[in-house]
């Protein structure tokens, strides 16, 4: 039987207000569910929970819930870099709209607890493609990269471009996360935006790959599933299945 005392503590550690204030049966369903169950299964760090809770509301924008995990986040002690690295890491993903307005809920946090950060960025104009080029490979293989490359019809070329100077060269290679948890992070995206089966196949391998274990991605999408809802946590987890299996 779940701990609901141990819930609310946890509840009232990382929130300074309550949620559906206004819905008090439902406040209380997904309070003891969240933080009774989800929140105490496995072995997360709780770091890491707030780290994928800020993606996941950021993908869905969800802008409320938002600001609450960037506020619990920081509590717990996850870092202003690791925050803004992870939302910022949405974006080839989910586009620069929902980014922005993640941002803006982000920067006036940041304001009022007084935090600043520095660029990560670790290229430039010239280095880009040769960075991204070569994390991309990391994580899915140098010849199968290559040969998206070569293989690319003439008036595709730009978008295996794109992918490598842009998606990889411009985000996988900034500061302020491993590659390991940049490939974590977006495989929580891709869960989370749902119909990306083709995708979201890929960066489980992908994670495979550069050292995430299949417990790991499991956990993950435990902790995103009060947010995504149980069709996209499934179709998830029979993702990682079959590629694991």
């Amino acid at each position: 039987m779940r701990d609901l005392n141990k819930a609310n503590e946890l509840f009232e550690q990382l929130h300074d207000k309550d949620i559906l204030k206004d819905d008090l049966e439902l406040q209380a369903i997904m309070k003891n569910y969240i933080y009774g169950d989800v929140y105490q299964h496995g072995t997360l760090d709780i770091k890491l929970r707030e780290l994928i809770l800020i993606v996941v509301n950021t993908t869905n924008h969800t802008l409320s819930a938002l600001k609450e995990h960037i506020i619990a986040a920081i509590k717990v002690g996850v870092s202003p870099i690791e925050v803004k690295e992870v939302i910022y890491q949405c974006t080839p993903y989910i586009g620069l709209g929902k980014v922005q307005e993640a941002l803006d809920v982000v920067n006036p946090v940041f304001k009022k607890y007084n935090i600043s950060t520095k660029p990560q960025s670790t290229v430039c104009e010239e280095t880009r493609f040769e960075k991204g080029f070569e994390v991309q490979s990391s994580a899915f293989g140098k010849d199968h990269i290559q040969a998206g490359h070569d293989q690319a019809p003439q008036e595709l070329k730009h978008i295996q471009n794109y992918l490598s100077e842009y998606c990889f060269g411009d985000f996988y290679t900034r500061e302020g996360l491993d590659l390991k948890t940049r490939e974590l992070m977006t495989m929580v995206m891709l869960a989370t935006l749902g119909g990306c089966e083709n995708q979201l196949r890929g960066h489980v391998g992908a994670n495979i790959t550069v050292g995430n274990s299949r417990e790991l991605l499991i956990e993950t999408i435990t902790q995103c599933q009060p947010y995504i809802g149980f069709p996209r946590t499934l179709n998830a987890i029979a993702i990682i299945n079959e590629v694991t299996k």
